[in-house]
């Protein structure tokens, strides 16, 4: 008997979704608020960050390697919390992220190196009012690998719109997490249908012989 899930997928299927746009082009490296305060469970971490912050370690290095472009974000807010907004209204602790709370910092295990591109924003996409797009565009990236946190939140909504911006957002299943197992599962099948591959570590790997450049 056909289960609930093969059921779902068969009616994307028919209805056209799910088709795989590839890798092409240059490739850019995207790291969504991998800070501390969202590796931390007793602020806005929990449930499986902790190893999608692991294992984006490797696809750190191999984007070190290959010499792709390399952005890192963080949700920075003003001191005073005079750029407060509706994801602040929604999300009061956010307000807490400021530039020097160690909670905003990236993790020392993917902190960016010297080139690398930080983005500071205050609403969950890391195109939303800020320069990235331009940046990409500048050089000439086609395709963005996408890793961070949380896979529901700032995950989904770059990705969308890396998306309606012309990228092909790549998101690696297993350098993705969030603080619940359920939206973070649902969220992925979600994108794969509609905004962008998915795939693992291994599977990307076993797709770059030919995009190194």
């Amino acid at each position: 008997m056909m289960s609930d899930a093969q059921r779902d997928e068969g009616r994307y299927l028919k209805q056209g979704f799910g088709n795989e746009i590839g890798i092409q082009g240059r490739i850019a490296l995207l790291l969504i608020d991998f800070v501390n305060g969202f590796a931390d469970p007793a602020a806005f971490g929990g449930g499986n960050i902790p190893e999608a912050i692991d294992r984006s370690r490797a696809l750190l290095a191999t984007a070190r390697r290959l010499g792709w472009k390399i952005a890192h974000t963080r949700i920075v807010f003003a001191d005073d919390g005079s750029d407060a907004n509706i994801f602040s209204l929604k999300v009061p602790t956010m307000l807490g992220l400021t530039e020097h709370n160690p909670a905003s910092a990236i993790v020392p295990q993917l902190a960016p190196l010297e080139g690398e591109y930080v983005v500071r924003k205050t609403v969950p996409s890391a195109f939303a009012g800020t320069p990235l797009a331009a940046w990409l565009t500048r050089h000439g990236v086609q395709t963005i690998v996408i890793a961070g946190c949380v896979t529901s939140g700032c995950v989904r909504a770059s990705v969308l719109d890396a998306m309606q911006a012309g990228f092909r957002p790549v998101i690696i299943s297993d350098c993705v997490g969030d603080r619940a197992l359920g939206p973070h599962e649902a969220n992925l099948f979600d994108m794969a249908q509609k905004c962008g591959d998915v795939m693992d570590f291994d599977s990307l790997l076993s797709r770059l012989p030919n995009h190194n450049d």
